[in-house]
């Protein structure tokens, strides 16, 4: 069983920058695809970015590409999201993600919320002045 814990979210205003670390165990589950979604009020769940060693690497969202950072660190089992230029848009419950990475090799399977197995309990992130 794979357990995702997501930390980091908070108050920012405008402009600003978090950064969301997402820890998964056990610590040896390294063969997946790993990623984040957001959800805001009203609206569905959707993708923000994901990386995986395997097929597609790394992919963002358009909303989010150039302003924020997918990266992960294998050895303590960690995927980060840092989070640059954030916008009251950018408002959402944010979910760690998780899915084998055999069963997830292209960007477009990469974005489906459908294509993982395992879901954080989110960390909220508000953007207001």
């Amino acid at each position: 069983q794979v357990h995702l814990v997501e930390s980091g979210g908070g108050l920012v205003q405008p402009g600003g920058s978090l950064r969301l670390t997402c820890t998964a165990s056990p610590r040896t589950f390294k063969n997946n695809a790993m990623g984040w979604f957001r959800q805001a009020p009203g609206k569905e769940r959707e993708f923000v970015a994901a990386f995986s060693w395997y097929g597609f690497g790394i992919v963002y969202a358009d909303s989010v590409k150039g302003r924020w950072t997918i990266s992960r660190d294998n050895a303590a089992n960690t995927v980060d999201l840092q989070m640059n230029s954030l916008a009251p848009e950018d408002t959402a419950i944010y979910y760690c993600v998780a899915g084998r990475g055999e069963h997830i090799t292209s960007s477009a399977q990469a974005k489906l919320t459908g294509a993982y197995d395992y879901w954080g309990q989110g960390t909220q992130v508000t953007v207001s002045s």
